[in-house]
């Protein structure tokens, strides 16, 4: 290809001054060459005034063609348009002169033509290759086409608005005739009427772009127009899946059965021919004649088109005037809202079209609801059935239906564009956030075979059968979950990387899960055997070009779906498996943009972004495919990413968004039942297993949900993985195959693991804990806790004030002599002190020192003080211990313990969490110590978290960081962690504790109110307006991922107890005039052993924080060895039990829903199957 003159036009003419141009028009009647009357090249457009000369032709390498032009009209008359078969010679040879001769005018007035882009092969391929009557749907422009009143045309390409030349400055000047145009092909001319009668005028063609650039461009396009060597068509024994004389209950072992059968339909309808009778064909353009005639000299055999005669021709639709963005005719979501209605059936049949396709030369079937633009789908305004074969290049214009105008309803079938948010009658939408106070942390690790395989290489998509697990990528590698060794690995070649994967089925039930399809980005399916480690079969071009996205199986079928919406459906060959021997038995249209689909039942869910479509493919084309008339949307929920149906809730799916919502739709008339806040985290995947869904999230964790409360119940709740999970799949062939339930996860990570479906160890440390009354002894002992930000102050300063000096005394004596006392204190040292603070930070401890050497005197002070407070003012008979003393930077933690306790103690220890200065300094932090006391494990936390009114997630983040630190000794006997920890916990953690109690200066504020509104609501006592507006409860109501949701706090009836001027009652008035806030809090967590009796503060001046104090009853218990030794062998029989019973539902669910067996059928195998295992287990005990 030759670059354009530089003094040439846009469109490669040459440039010729205004007075040659004008010369050349007056002089065109003249008599010329008659060659040059015949010829196609481009017409000579208007030149702008140029002194250079016009330079020599440019070579050209197009095939000249024979034209045939009629002298009277001179426009093109194709020869033998009609009959394909004839051939056209095609030579090449240099293109004729620039300049064509005129010939006589026409009768009527034709417009300029519009000068062709150079290289005009490749465009004029395309365009006309794309005039067959019935469109192939992965070949169909992406820019819409107009409609027109045609039954059919040959479309062309778009062309470029023209001014009317009746109204043309330059032809008004001039005194002559105007001059007829040089002949031009068949294309242009229609284009000329096209764009007479279209009102919809398609944008302009940059023809300021260099032809060379838009040849390259075109020739890139170039690829989707190869055709293949194709043998004549047969119609294939295998299109349709067997018949039921082919029943799996007379076989033995029984094959796959066939597709249950569709449940009738609500109406039956008889369809008309959807061409009328008397069609007569557009006149074939020699391009296309071209093709065909190399089509048939490959031995493609052109099938005729064949018609059903009907009564009445159908009226084809009024053309729209205007074209409407379907996105501005959208129905807002709004709740009041019916479900969405199911459309009609269509009263037209429609008559099966064959058509030569350059994808596949078996006979086509019958395809429903083709269109250029998938997302979303168009509306219907007339009863003509939009079945179309997919063996041809574009869709006719007869088949774009126009933007539903205002006026009457019609009963045709329509699909229209807009969202539906379902009613209020039937939608619930939650916003309290599932019930955290029960997570088990602990990961549900397999018991059998490895948990873990390192796939070593970048893949986000696997599927699972039994114990093998497939991940692909730019390779696709085979692993067994039993021994974790790689079975089968090839890679797909530079720049192939496969985006799909299923394992297909087998004729066999027990050779499941040894053949795979695999569907890459340029659209090919790949079949591999895992036992012989090889490809059998390959697919190229399935889906042309395009990506393939996803991969589904259903039943004894599969169905793959690439990115430009194009469904196939491959049925069932003569063995009853499909076979990428033979052709898809049905193509769909579906939406563009997919983002999350699944199949249920006979049902295919696909959602693209917040919209969910239903659709019902079939093997044989029969039923109609949209279910409804318009997508739904959950209210108030992001774009769909992940779905799932649980055995439990057989009428229910349930889907996940991006934005932590989970909502559940019917299955019978697709209602939403509810909307629910689960998390404020992205849903990435979703699984269903049993009676609760496993949720994998963005953030790397792993959650397991009980669905059968309201609210729904965290059960799980674990780090999967370091990184995002990318999926998450329950293996439904993991109890037939492996008699366990698997669910397998991968990660961004590489890393695929294997977990427990049935959860074995929560199930068996739920049930002890329900059974501890057994084999257990309980006995209640009473705590007091006291909680006080004292700001610097020391013992002495309690001397100054008759009321503080007796505040320690009144609070001992007035508490009845607990158990344990827990006394916590903030800021015993002056934080505001910068040169104090910087001598802590930078100055070393002394690792060896004694807790007198390392304890600063401020401390020492205090804990001298409360230790004769204990001697002065609690009764003689009652004798207390010091326990335990902690530090951290203004932290002091002193607990004191009854002799008669102490004994009863053990497992004592401590730890200091930093969160000052990104965790490097303790000015704020916690102080964690714990101990048992018999069999029941306590923790007290004290802790001083970050400031200022705004800082609210910060405070969040430091209780993240103090539950979730892994600080404490490990308890490394397993049935002691069972016993005296929870939540599957292994002591390292805050919450595996038993009974926790957390004091401190929480530094939680009072929002959206100023402080002269917060003080006049404290002077008038109404204290539950304050409270409403309290940082820490509203954090416990709204916020899921907030630590302290699982803690309780009895109500608060006193005053704030921050911010005070020192020494007085007055709140503060200084600068800052902060407002007051319940700062100093008490929270505890038992499950009902904790019992708070009382909440109250006292009245101390010496610093800006009032002390906060809190009486407790804790229930502790003692473990009786030999009874617990039987209440665990009654919950592991319980287990077995249990396992038996998911065990056979899950196989039978997995041989009736996923195989396709029928019930009866399902029965037998299972029963085979345990026959089977009960022999071998036989033989095994006489070995």
């Amino acid at each position: 290809m030759m670059e354009s003159n530089g003094h040439d036009g846009p469109d490669g003419s040459s440039l010729k001054p205004v007075s040659s141009l004008r010369s050349h028009f007056e002089n065109m009647n003249k008599p010329k060459d008659d060659s040059a009357a015949t010829t196609n090249s481009t017409p000579a457009r208007n030149q702008s005034p140029s002194p250079s000369p016009k330079p020599p032709p440019i070579p050209d390498t197009r095939p000249s063609r024979s034209i045939n032009v009629s002298p009277e009209t001179g426009m093109y008359k194709p020869k033998e348009a009609l009959n394909p078969s004839v051939h056209h010679s095609v030579q090449i040879a240099n293109p004729p002169p620039l300049s064509p001769r005129p010939i006589k005018p026409p009768a009527v007035l034709i417009e300029p033509p519009q000068s062709p882009p150079k290289g005009r092969l490749f465009p004029t391929l395309q365009s006309d290759a794309n005039a067959h009557l019935n469109p192939d749907p992965s070949k169909s422009p992406n820019t819409p086409i107009a409609s027109s009143p045609r039954l059919f045309k040959i479309p062309s390409r778009p062309h470029t608005p023209m001014p009317d030349p009746g109204r043309s400055p330059r032809l008004a000047a001039s005194a002559q005739p105007p001059s007829p145009p040089p002949p031009r092909r068949s294309t242009e001319l229609r284009r000329d009427r096209e764009a007479r009668t279209s009102p919809p005028i398609p944008p302009p063609v940059n023809r300021s772009e260099k032809p060379a650039n838009r040849l390259s461009r075109l020739i890139g396009n170039a690829p989707k127009l190869e055709l293949s060597t194709q043998v004549a068509e047969r119609r294939s024994p295998f299109n349709s899946p067997p018949n039921s004389a082919s029943s799996p209950e007379n076989e033995d072992p029984p094959v796959l059965p066939t597709r249950p059968a569709r449940p009738p339909p609500q109406k039956s309808v008889t369809r008309t021919n959807t061409f009328p009778a008397g069609f007569d064909p557009p006149p074939v353009h020699h391009s296309i004649a071209s093709i065909r005639r190399d089509q048939e000299a490959n031995g493609i055999v052109r099938s005729p088109i064949t018609t059903q005669s009907v009564e009445e021709r159908p009226a084809l639709p009024a053309r729209p005037q205007t074209v409407t963005d379907p996105a501005s005719i959208r129905i807002p979501a709004s709740s009041a809202m019916k479900p969405p209605p199911r459309p009609p059936r269509s009263v037209v049949t429609t008559a099966s079209i064959t058509i030569d396709s350059p994808v596949s030369s078996q006979p086509k079937r019958i395809v429903s609801t083709p269109t250029t633009q998938f997302a979303p789908p168009p509306s219907r305004t007339h009863g003509r059935s939009l079945t179309v074969d997919r063996g041809a290049e574009k869709i006719s214009a007869d088949f774009h239906d126009p933007i539903r105008r205002p006026g009457p309803i019609d009963t045709d079938l329509r699909v229209s564009d807009s969202p539906v948010t379902t009613s209020t009658g039937h939608t619930v939408i939650t916003t309290q956030y599932p019930d955290a106070t029960k997570v088990n942390r602990r990961p549900p690790f397999i018991k059998q075979g490895v948990h873990e395989i390192h796939t070593k290489y970048d893949t986000r998509i696997f599927d699972v059968c039994g114990q093998y697990v497939c991940t692909t990528g730019h390779l696709t590698r085979v692993w067994s979950l039993l021994d974790g060794e790689q079975l089968m690995s090839f890679a797909h070649g530079e720049g192939i990387k496969a985006t799909a994967v299923k394992f297909k089925p087998t004729a066999d039930v027990q050779d499941e899960g040894t053949r795979l399809w695999i569907g890459n980005n340029v659209g090919e399916i790949i079949e591999a055997d895992v036992a012989s480690q090889s490809i059998t079969g390959t697919k190229t071009n399935a889906h042309g070009r395009y990506e393939i996205v996803k991969i589904y199986r259903h039943y004894n079928e599969m169905w793959t779906l690439d990115e430009g919406g194009t469904l196939h459906v491959w049925g069932p060959d003569g063995d009853g498996v499909p076979s990428l021997e033979l052709n898809p038995s049905q193509t769909y249209r579906l939406p563009k943009g997919h983002t999350f689909s699944m199949v249920v039942g006979e049902v295919l869910w696909h959602a693209t972004g917040k919209e969910i479509r239903i659709f019902t493919p079939t093997a044989s084309g029969r039923s109609q495919l949209q279910v409804l008339m318009r997508p739904l949307v959950s209210e108030g929920a992001g774009d769909v990413t992940s779905g799932t149906v649980l055995k439990s809730q057989p009428g229910k799916v349930f889907f996940g968004h991006n934005d932590g919502k989970v909502s559940i739709y019917s299955r019978t008339d697709f209602v939403c039942l509810g909307v629910l806040s689960v998390s404020s985290y992205k849903i990435n995947s979703l699984a269903g297993v049993g009676g609760h869904i496993w949720a994998a999230f963005n953030t790397g964790k792993v959650c397991v949900y009980d669905v059968k409360e309201s609210p729904w119940v965290i059960k799980k709740d674990w780090q999967a993985h370091n990184n995002p999970v990318v999926k998450i799949v329950a293996d439904p062939a993991s109890f037939y195959k492996l008699e366990r339930s698997q669910v397998v996860s991968l990660g961004a990570d590489n890393v695929l693991k294997s977990w427990d479906g049935l959860l074995q160890d929560d199930f068996l440390e739920n049930e002890m804990k329900s059974l501890d009354t057994q084999y257990c002894k309980f006995e209640d002992i009473r705590l007091l806790a006291m909680t006080w930000n004292a700001g610097a102050s020391t013992p002495n300063s309690l001397r100054y004030s008759e009321s503080d000096a007796v505040f320690v005394q009144n609070m001992l004596q007035s508490s009845d002599s607990p158990d344990i006392l827990i006394f916590g204190f903030q800021e015993l040292v002056d934080l505001e002190d910068k040169t104090a603070t910087a001598k802590r930070f930078f100055k070393p401890k002394k690792k060896d020192a004694s807790d007198q050497e390392r304890m600063s005197h401020q401390y020492r002070d205090w804990r001298d003080f409360l230790v004769r407070s204990l001697d002065d003012y609690m009764p003689a008979e009652h004798l207390y211990h010091l326990l335990q003393t902690a530090t951290l930077v203004g932290l002091f933690t002193c607990i004191f313990v009854k002799a008669t306790l102490r004994d009863r103690i053990r497992n004592l220890s401590n730890a200091e969490i930093k969160r000052g200065m990104g965790g490097l300094h303790g000015n704020k932090g916690a102080i964690i110590v714990r101990f048992m006391v018999d069999d029941t494990s306590l923790c007290f936390i004290n802790c001083h978290l970050a400031a200022g009114q705004s800082g609210a997630n910060q405070r969040h983040n430091d209780i993240a960081a103090i539950m979730e630190s892994s600080v404490l000794p490990v308890e490394r006997d397993p049935s002691v962690r069972i016993d005296s920890y929870i939540g599957g916990g292994d002591g390292t953690m805050v919450l595996d504790h038993e009974l926790c109690l957390l004091n401190g200066d929480l530094n939680y504020r009072i929002d959206t109110m100023s402080r002269d509104t917060v003080v006049i609501a404290v002077k008038q006592n109404n204290l539950a307006k304050l409270l409403e507006r309290d940082q820490l409860l509203v954090a416990r109501r709204r916020n899921p991922a907030f630590k302290l949701r699982a803690f309780d706090e009895m109500p608060i009836e006193f005053p704030p107890t921050y911010k005070y001027d020192v020494g007085t009652d007055n709140y503060d008035t200084s600068e800052k005039k902060r407002s007051p806030a319940w700062c100093d809090r008490l929270l505890h967590r038992g499950f009902g052993r904790i019992q708070q009796l009382e909440y109250r503060r006292h009245e101390v001046r010496v610093s800006d924080h009032r002390p906060v104090s809190g009486q407790f009853k804790f229930t502790v218990k003692s473990i009786s060895p030999k009874k617990r030794t039987l209440a665990w062998a009654d919950c592991q029989q319980r287990f077995e039990n249990l396992r038996e019973k998911e065990a056979n539902e899950e196989m039978l669910s997995y041989l009736t829903t996923f195989i396709g067996y029928d019930s009866e059928m399902s029965r037998k195998l299972i029963q085979g199957r345990a026959a089977r295992k009960d022999y071998r287990s036989s033989n095994q005990q006489r070995e």
